[in-house]
């Protein structure tokens, strides 16, 4: 198995999660949904644009900080909401939100993590930013809310794309739940990887007891059975945007609506005093069929980017597609599973890892394109399509 020092890209962290981790929660983290065209797609949009660079320009001076919300970052990403960071790592949360304090990038808690938001904001610190899946019921959501709010957290997220949670039959297959429920294939999987089983779920088991949400407010926590790993996250099928509006009345700071690919929801979302979307598929999870949010972030962009923040998740990779969106117009980009192989491969310090490639690559690219700044990116340096 590679160090972290052999680790030269993403795809390298991959392969050491790959090796790391049980079968069923490598493919609940690395996989699509039902034939996983649109995780395909993801990646094949972003090989359909190349790039025009510019030359004797001089670049001595490039820097990659953007200024988001009024804040300034010295990187144009942040880390993405992915709930099952706690099994990359034993409280792999926390792991991974003090790699981004560390690189002074925002970190996004998912409602489904396995570590409380109060533990995570008063152990790593930093810029964060708390996803929440709206409740069946209004007034606990509004409640869970009020809790990030008391935590700490500066940016509440929407999940908006996952009315009902997508159709990963592989998670059937695999047998692996939440809360989790001992099965002969599972426990057949777990000791293939002694690693992560004495490691991640033997130190849970040890301390807190099996993993379980703990996000959720406790009546709701309480009513979960297990269920394949996503499913049994509560959604509420009746969201609206009444709903959003409701939640823009008692949420103070900033609020952002992701899983948004049409430009008529984004215009619906600023409508509602919303801050910024998040334009994604959620990674290819949820609907098959969808389009790839870099294709449609440039109608977004022209609907809403002068109203609020328009940032971009789903299929990145490499630096260089960060510098594609950046160069469409996106004010930042979301990372989420680079991020969570970086935690399986080791923690911390293989998040920040996987951090630091991205850092990397963004400069090195940004210098053979000619540019500076994040500033001087734009659709010249770009040829192709975002569209087939």
């Amino acid at each position: 198995m590679k160090s972290l020092s052999e680790c030269h890209n993403i795809d390298d962290l991959r392969q050491v999660a790959l090796a790391r981790l049980p079968r069923g929660i490598f493919e609940f983290v690395d996989r699509g949904a039902e034939d996983e065209s649109a995780l395909r797609h993801n990646r094949e949009v972003f090989e359909r644009i190349r790039f025009k660079p510019r030359v004797l320009v001089g670049v001595s001076a490039r820097r990659q900080d953007i200024s988001l919300f009024g804040k300034v970052q010295p990187m144009p990403f942040t880390v993405a909401p992915t709930g099952t960071a706690g099994l990359m790592w034993y409280r792999g949360e926390i792991e991974l939100a003090r790699a981004a304090a560390k690189a002074g990038i925002p970190f996004t808690l998912a409602t489904g993590s396995l570590t409380a938001m109060e533990i995570v904001a008063s152990e790593a610190g930093g810029t964060l930013w708390f996803q929440i899946y709206m409740l069946p019921d209004r007034a606990l959501s509004h409640q869970l809310a009020e809790r990030a709010k008391n935590a700490g957290f500066e940016a509440l997220v929407v999940t908006v794309d996952g009315p009902v949670p997508g159709n990963r039959e592989y998670n059937l297959r695999n047998g692996f739940t939440l809360p989790f429920t001992v099965t002969r294939r599972n426990i057949l999987d777990m000791l293939r990887h002694p690693g992560w089983l004495g490691g991640v779920l033997g130190r849970y088991v040890a301390t807190t007891g099996m993993p379980r949400y703990e996000n959720y407010p406790g009546q709701v926590k309480q009513r979960l059975t297990a269920g394949p790993v996503g499913r049994s996250i509560v959604r509420n099928d009746a969201l609206n945007w009444d709903d959003l509006r409701a939640l823009r009345r008692v949420w103070p700071h900033k609020l952002l609506v992701k899983g948004v690919l049409h430009p008529a929801d984004a215009v619906l979302a600023a409508d509602c005093g919303a801050d910024g979307v998040i334009v994604s598929n959620h990674g290819g999870r949820n609907l098959d069929a969808a389009i790839s949010p870099i294709e449609a972030l440039p109608p977004v962009l022209d609907a809403v980017g002068r109203r609020m923040a328009v940032l971009v998740d789903s299929g990145f990779r490499r630096g260089a597609d960060v510098v594609k969106a950046l160069a469409l117009g996106a004010h930042a980009v979301q990372i989420g599973r680079p991020t969570l192989y970086g935690t399986a491969a080791g923690g911390e310090a293989g998040a920040a890892r996987a951090i630091e490639i991205f850092r990397d690559e963004i400069d090195r690219v940004m210098a053979q394109l000619g540019c500076n700044s994040v500033g001087e990116l734009s659709g010249e340096l770009l040829h192709g399509t975002v569209r087939a």
